[in-house]
C-alpha cells in the first residue's frame, strides 16, 4: 500500500510522538532517582517484526539494543503471542545488555493481526548480585551479578504472572523500588497501545503498517544520502582502557576499522582485546549502539532513529572479545566500555570528516553506587552516573557540565539524594586547569564530594581515564586525567583510589571523583586571547595554564590580554617547536612546557 508523503510526514511524527509520551510517562511514575533524574532509560515502538519505528527522548546508548532484545522475543515466542501478553527480559547473552537494564515489551494487536510492539528499558536501581547496584566492575561472572531473566511473559493474555515477580521480589535489595519502576513500564506501554490504538481506528491497521514501513525507508534513504556525500575510505583508530579493575597493570585495547564506500559503512572492531576478567565487557548490542551513535553525529540532523539508520551501518565485532563478549563474561559494567567506543569510532571519523569531530570527552559517565543498611536493617542503595564534558569541537570549546553525547542523562537533586540517602554533598564545582587547550578548548571537568552517614556501606566506582588521557585533535592538547579520593581534605590528605573500586566505606568518610578533562581541538596558540582571559576570569584556568598553554600574557589586573606581550611570547613558543602538531595527542607538547 503506498502512503501519501504529507501523510507519511503526519504519521512520523504521531509515532515519534507517542514514543515521547511513553518517556514522559516515566519520568512522571518511576520511583528510583537513576530513571526519574538520570533518566537512564529508553522508549520505543518497533513493527510486527520488532524493527525499531520510532525511539522516543533519552538515550542514544540504547539505540542497538532494543531490536537486538525484540529479534530474541520474536524468534523465541514467533505467532503463539497474543493480545495481552507483557514481555520482560534482561539477560546480556539472549538479547539484552547487562542485567540492570530490564526490558519490558508489549505486542499491539489489530483486528487479531500483530501490528506493533510498544519498547520500554530501564536501568534498575537494584537485580540482586553481590554487591548492592548490582553494577560492580570487579565482578568475574555474569553470575556474580545478579538476577538473569530470559525472555518471560511476564503477563499471559492479561494474567499476571505472580511467580515470577515473586520471584524477583524476593532476589532483590528494593523489591518496592524495582516492583514500582516496573510498573512504570508497563504504564508507559499502556499509554503507547492506547495512542496506537487511536492511529489504527484513523487509518486502519493495514495503512498503519505501510507507513511504518515508509518511516523506516525515508530514514534508510536519508542516511544512504548523507553517507554518499562523505569522502570513502578505510580509517582505523586505537584507544585503551586504563584496565578491568582486576588485572590492574594491563591497559585494553580498543581498535575500530571504518570502511566507506558509497551509500553504507562498514564498522569492524577486530582487533579489540579479548573479554577480560572484570565486568567491562560489552555485549554486540551495546557496541552497535556505540557504533550508530558516533556515525549518526556526524550526519545531518532531522533523520529519523530507526532501523533505516542501521541498514545503512553494518558493524561486527569477533566473538570473545571486549566488543562481542560470551559466557560467562561479567558485563554489568559494560556502560564504560560503550562510551570509549563512542571516542574510538571519534579518532576514525576525524579521519574522514575532520570538519564534524570533536575531541575526546571525559571517558564516559562515572558510576558511583553506595549501599548499605540502616539500623532497622532496612537497605538503602544510591545509584548515580556523573559526566559532563565534551572535547573541543572543530567550530566551538566543548560543553562544560554537559552529558556525554552517548548518554543524555541529567544528575540528580542534590537535595533529593540528601532526602533519601544517608549522604551529604559537600562539594559539585568545576575544577581549573582540567581542560585540554586548544583553539577551542575541552569541557571543564567537575568534581563532586559524597560524605557518608550511616555506620557502614559499600561504595563501588566505575571510572576511567586516569592513565590513558581523553586525546585532543589536531594540535589539541589532551585533557587531564580523572581522580578518586577518600578523605580528601583529612590531616593525612586522604587516599588515592584506582579508577574501578568496591570498598567498605564507614560513617564520616568522604569520597570524591574529578571528571576526567575533555581534549583540546585545534593549536592552543590560535585561540583568541580574549577568550583566554575570559577563561581566566571565570575560573575555568589559570593565569599560568594561560601563558603557558596559550602564550596569553594578562595585563597587570590579571583580567585582559597584554596583545603585545601575548604575541611575542606566542612567537617564541612556536619557534621551540621540535616537530609539527600531531593529528592525535595523548600528551602534552614538550616545548609548550618553556616557561618565557
Amino acid at each position: 500500500m503506498s502512503v501519501d508523503p504529507i501523510a507519511l510526514e503526519l504519521f512520523r511524527h504521531a509515532v515519534f510522538a507517542i514514543a515521547d509520551e511513553m518517556a514522559l510517562t516515566l519520568v512522571r511514575t518511576t520511583y528510583s532517582g537513576v530513571l526519574k533524574d538520570n533518566m537512564d532509560f529508553s522508549t520505543a515502538l518497533a513493527d510486527s517484526e520488532g524493527r525499531l519505528v520510532a525511539q522516543g527522548l533519552t538515550l542514544p546508548g540504547h539505540l542497538g539494543s532494543i531490536p537486538t532484545a525484540l529479534e530474541t522475543v520474536v524468534r523465541r515466542f514467533g505467532e503463539s503471542l497474543a493480545a495481552g501478553d507483557v514481555i520482560i527480559m534482561n539477560d546480556p547473552f539472549d538479547g539484552g545488555m547487562h542485567l540492570p537494564d530490564i526490558f519490558i515489551f508489549k505486542p499491539l494487536f489489530a483486528e487479531g493481526r500483530r501490528v506493533a510492539f510498544a519498547a520500554t528499558v530501564c536501568h534498575h536501581t537494584d537485580v540482586g548480585g553481590r554487591v548492592a547496584g548490582s553494577n560492580a566492575s570487579d565482578s568475574t561472572e555474569i553470575y556474580q551479578e545478579g538476577l538473569r531473566i530470559p525472555p518471560l511473559k511476564l503477563y499471559d493474555r492479561g494474567l499476571r504472572n505472580d511467580t515470577l515477580l515473586a520471584l524477583i521480589d524476593k532476589n532483590v535489595r528494593l523489591p518496592v523500588r524495582v516492583q514500582g519502576d516496573l510498573r512504570a513500564q508497563l504504564a508507559a506501554c499502556h499509554i503507547a497501545e492506547r495512542q496506537f490504538a487511536a492511529l489504527i481506528a484513523r487509518h486502519g491497521p493495514a495503512w498503519v503498517v505501510a507507513a511504518m514501513a515508509g518511516v523506516i525507508d525515508y530514514a534508510e534513504q536519508l542516511t544512504r544520502a548523507a553517507l554518499r556525500a562523505l569522502p570513502d575510505g578505510e580509517v582505523s583508530f586505537e584507544d585503551w582502557i586504563d584496565d578491568d579493575g582486576i588485572d590492574r597493570d594491563r591497559p585494553i585495547r580498543l581498535f575500530v576499522t571504518l570502511r566507506k564506500r558509497g551509500d553504507g559503512l562498514t564498522a569492524d572492531w577486530s582487533g579489540s582485546a579479548p573479554q577480560v576478567k572484570g565486568a567491562i565487557n560489552s555485549t554486540l548490542s551495546w557496541t552497535k549502539a556505540a557504533t550508530y551513535t558516533a556515525v549518526r553525529s556526524v550526519l545531518p540532523p532531522g533523520i529519523p532513529n530507526n532501523e533505516g539508520v542501521f541498514r545503512a551501518i553494518q558493524v561486527s565485532a569477533p566473538f570473545g572479545t571486549i566488543a562481542n563478549a560470551v559466557l560467562p563474561a561479567a558485563c554489568a559494567a559494560r556502560g564504560l566500555t560503550g562510551f570509549r567506543m563512542v571516542d574510538c569510532c571519534f579518532g576514525a571519523l576525524a579521519q574522514l570528516v575532520p570538519d564534524r569531530v570533536f575531541a575526546a570527552s571525559d571517558g564516559g559517565n562515572t558510576g558511583v553506587s553506595i549501599g548499605g543498611y540502616h539500623p532497622d536493617r532496612s537497605p538503602f542503595i544510591y545509584v548515580d552516573f556523573t559526566c559532563g564534558t565534551w572535547g573541543g569541537r572543530p567550530w566551538a570549546d566543548g560543553l562544560d557540565g554537559n552529558a556525554n553525547i552517548f548518554a543524555n542523562m541529567a544528575s540528580q537533586s542534590v537535595e533529593v539524594t540528601e532526602a533519601e540517602h544517608p549522604l551529604e554533598i559537600l562539594a559539585y564545582e568545576f575544577v581549573p586547569d582540567r581542560s585540554g587547550p586548544g583553539k577551542f578548548r575541552g569541557g571543564t571537568p567537575y568534581r563532586r564530594d559524597y560524605r557518608f552517614l550511616a555506620e557502614e556501606g559499600v561504595l563501588q566506582v566505575r571510572a576511567d581515564r586516569q592513565r590513558i588521557r581523553p586525546y585532543g585533535l589536531y594540535g589539541g592538547w589532551p585533557g587531564q586525567p580523572s581522580a578518586n579520593h577518600l578523605n580528601p581534605n583529612g590531616a593525612d590528605g586522604g587516599r588515592c583510589l584506582p579508577s574501578k573500586v568496591t570498598m567498605t566505606i564507614r560513617r564520616g568518610d568522604v569520597f570524591r571523583h574529578e571528571v576526567a578533562g575533555a581534549g583540546g581541538w585545534g593549536d592552543p596558540l590560535e585561540r583568541a586571547p580574549a577568550q583566554v582571559a575570559r577563561d581566566v576570569r571565570n575560573g575555568m584556568i589559570s593565569a599560568a595554564l594561560a601563558r603557558r598553554a596559550h602564550g596569553v600574557v594578562l595585563d597587570a589586573a590579571g583580567t585582559a590580554a597584554d596583545e603585545a606581550a601575548t604575541a611575542t611570547l606566542r612567537a617564541q613558543l612556536r619557534s621551540r617547536r621540535r616537530e609539527p602538531l600531531p593529528t592525535v595527542s595523548w600528551h602534552e607538547p614538550e616545548g609548550e612546557h618553556t616557561q618565557s
